[in-house]
Order: C-alpha cells, then structure tokens, then sequence
C-alpha cells in the first residue's frame, strides 16, 4: 500500500500538469505543478512518515525552475528539468563509482539485497539510462511542439522507465544475496 501511495504522489502532479497545460498553457500548468508537487511532499510526510530524497530533490528542481520559467516568461526552464534532474542522477550514480560509492544501493538498502557487483552493474546501466534519457529530453523539446513534449514528458518517460525497471529484473536475480550467495 506504501509503494502504491508513493507512486500516486510521485505520479499526480505529472497528470495535474499535463491536464492543467492542455486548457491552461504551459504557464499555467508551470505554476499549478509547483503548488501541487509542495502538496505531494506534505501529504507524503503525513500519509508515509516521511519525504523521500528523490522527491524532495525534484520538488526543488520544480520549484527553482518553475520560477525562472513564470519570471522570464520563458519555458526552455521547464523543458530542461528532466534534463536537468536526469544528468544529475546520472552523476550521482556514475560518480559515486568513481570514488568507489553504490548509491543505488544506499538508496534500495531494505528493499532487496544484492551482492556489490550486482549493485555496480546496476548502477552503470541505471547511468547510462539517466544519460539516454536526458538526451532524449533535449531532442524531443528542441525538435518536437511544445504539446508533444508535454505529451513524451507525462507519457514517455514513466512507461521507459517501467520497462527499463523490468529489463533489470535478471541482474537482480543473477546477483541476488540468499543463504547460497552468503
């Protein structure tokens, strides 16, 4: 039941946004979804006890951004967030092997448990798909109408990052810890 309120939360102010852009406009769904993403944090710290850092993390990406976009009346700051927020997790992950850190690992830690060079294969494959996926942030807003890429945002990206989540399914079977592996 968690998971699911986790995923509602996480998912609502997208929906929000994409039926507040397609009577509204871009600056207004821009607003409304900064409102409503600050009320997902709240009703997740009340409804789960607490607000995760992914969350948080992208709330403030919407926020700062959302901002600049509603003050400059400039929606490239909108279209770059999933750039944005996609490059910095692939850094995240990506970097913290460079400095011998799983991240991934800290952040699933309780949920399942792999062995370490389950978390490192993971963890580079999940890089590089925030490096793909920010990519395709870029090619679909500076090529593609506003609506399409309102559209590929609400639309695109979850479905991707579902079937990505599936396609991993085997390296976490292959790499998972049972008294075998211990």
């Amino acid at each position: 039941m968690k998971q699911l309120t986790k995923f509602l939360l996480e998912l609502g102010p997208l929906i929000i946004f994409f039926v507040i852009y397609k009577f509204y406009g871009i600056f207004t769904a821009t607003a409304v979804f900064m409102g409503v993403s600050i009320i997902s944090l709240i009703i997740s710290k009340l409804t789960l006890g607490k607000i995760s850092q992914m969350q948080l993390f992208t709330t403030v990406i919407i926020i700062t951004l959302g901002s600049i976009t509603l003050y400059l009346k400039d929606p490239r700051f909108v279209y770059i967030k999933p750039t944005i927020v996609y490059l910095l997790f692939a850094s995240i992950l990506l970097g913290g092997l460079y400095y011998k850190k799983i991240f991934l690992k800290t952040v699933f830690e309780g949920a399942f448990e792999l062995q370490d060079q389950g978390w490192r294969i993971l963890t580079i494959r999940w890089g590089i798909f925030f490096l793909t996926m920010a990519v395709l942030n870029e090619i679909i807003w500076r090529n593609f109408s506003e609506s399409d890429w309102v559209t590929f945002k609400t639309f695109g990206f979850l479905p991707l990052t579902i079937l990505f989540t599936i396609t991993q399914a085997p390296v976490m079977q292959k790499y998972q810890v049972n008294d075998e592996n211990t």
